[in-house]
């Protein structure tokens, strides 16, 4: 148990991730690796801290959770530490932000952590992520087609977030549990598959590892160099900014003469520093994005725009690239964009469509739907609602009130002027995100045919 306390102090004074006398914010669920983390901090010999226990109640388990809720408060009272405790209900926010639950639990999660280290003025924020944590993180990011920067991993600090496990493996954790009597909740919901971590942690680990069995190892080794890179490049991506960016209040604006000196790999970096700048992170912001972005700046057009997820807007003229914080508008008015072949288009709303052809047999759905190419051929329009729209749904015989449909749905006023309308032939023939029309149903005269695919990507919405 000592050695391993030593290692973790060491780690914490080589990374610099907090001093003694520090009131520092413990991440606690009560799982094996916040009660490792819960009890390493408490018994740190000669580096006193000011803990605060901070637990989140994600209301999805029923009983479990609550079961967990009362055992992190014993646990905290038997280290006579302070503890924080607070309840979302994960699901409704995943419903009311279109996230996923891991999205929707990781921002509450985030959310109540930084409101207590602001009420106690702590110093840092504690999680429990380990080394095998990182090798998942790193594989799930690759899944998704991250740059350099995410597949750097995890940082042992990033801003308040601090990871003082972060070198240790589950293996060492749980020794060190059961060598200190240490108990712990297990989580049922680790286990369950539709979660993207977990089939990685379950599934494809084990799998890679039957190739090389020091796979952890190897995605760690790759997550440190790249992260060494990442530093030399985050520096040149610094001094370029400078060089070619001036900011504002709610704006940065490039003189575009400079930029386009810069290399590509750079600009895309600058864009994305731009956009970090304005909203404090990249979230929601894809390759597709950066490269939309470039295409703008590099377009021999004078003028032109660009509207990105969460309230970005990007605007070309003559000298310069200018990224603002657009402010939220009624989208019902104008907007229109036209789709005249397979690609992606981003929304005024700042969603995306992409538009491809498809042999598959599935059937049309809410984010997705297969339209025959024949019957409702290009082109086809994007635009938002109108008083009077009328539209006819899957399923249903007859018409009704756009405005109804979204009343039925319980689809908030501020989604629904939000909401893109794809129109053929003058007839709207999907509500994205919520519902096909009857002119979208794939019959048995056209099933055989090939297919248009066209799948929406919602925009999160600003409040």
């Amino acid at each position: 148990m000592l050695v391993l306390r030593k290692k973790v102090l060491g780690f914490i004074l080589e990374q610099n991730l907090f001093r003694p006398g520090d009131t520092v914010v413990v991440a606690f669920s009560g799982g094996a690796d916040s009660s490792a983390l819960m009890d390493i901090l408490a018994n740190l010999t000669g580096f006193p801290l000011n803990l605060v226990a901070a637990h989140l109640n994600h209301m999805l388990r029923a009983e479990e959770s609550e079961g967990d809720e009362h055992f992190v408060t014993t646990s905290a009272g038997r280290y006579g530490i302070h503890l924080e405790v607070s309840r979302v209900d994960v699901a409704a926010l995943a419903r009311g932000r279109g996230l996923s639950l891991e999205e929707a639990g990781r921002e509450a999660r985030y959310d109540f952590f930084r409101e207590i280290a602001l009420k106690h003025s702590a110093a840092a924020i504690a999680l429990g992520h380990h080394r095998n944590d990182q090798a998942e993180t790193v594989l799930m990011r690759l899944m998704r087609g991250a740059g350099g920067s995410g597949l750097s991993g995890m940082r042992p600090a990033s801003r308040q977030i601090v990871r003082p496990l972060l070198q240790l493996s589950r293996n060492e954790i749980e020794g060190y549990l059961r060598k200190a009597g240490v108990v712990w909740r297990e989580d049922r919901s680790n286990t369950d598959r539709r979660f993207l971590r977990n089939r990685i942690r379950h599934e494809l680990l084990p799998l890679l590892e039957t190739f090389n069995p020091e796979m952890v190892r190897s995605l760690i080794q790759t997550a440190d160099a790249l992260s060494a890179d990442e530093e030399i490049l985050g520096r040149l991506t610094s001094e370029s900014f400078t060089r070619t960016a001036e900011t504002g209040d709610c704006s940065v604006r490039f003189d575009r003469s400079k930029l386009c000196a810069e290399p590509a790999p750079l600009r895309k970096r600058l864009y994305r520093a731009a956009i970090s700048s304005l909203k404090g992170d990249l979230k929601r912001i894809s390759f597709n994005h950066l490269a939309d972005i470039e295409k703008l700046a590099q377009s021999q057009k004078p003028n032109g725009s660009l509207n990105l997820p969460n309230g970005i807007r990007v605007v070309r003229d003559y000298t310069s690239l200018l990224f603002t914080e657009k402010k939220d508008e009624p989208f019902s008015e104008g907007g229109e964009i036209s789709i005249s072949a397979c690609g992606s288009y981003t929304m005024p709303c700042g969603g995306l469509i992409s538009v491809g052809l498809s042999g598959d047999q599935e059937e049309t759905g809410r984010d997705v739907i297969y339209l025959d190419p024949e019957a409702l051929p290009f082109p086809w329009r994007v635009r938002y609602f109108r008083k009077g729209d009328r539209f006819s749904p899957l399923g249903t015989a007859g018409s009704k009130k756009l405005k109804d449909l979204f009343i039925d749905r319980k689809i908030p006023l501020q989604e629904r002027i939000r909401t893109p309308l794809l129109v053929c032939l003058d007839e709207i023939v999907w509500v994205c995100g919520i519902q096909a029309s009857e002119s979208a149903r794939i019959t048995a005269v056209n099933r055989e045919r090939s297919r248009m695919r066209i799948a929406y990507t919602k925009a999160s919405i600003r409040h």
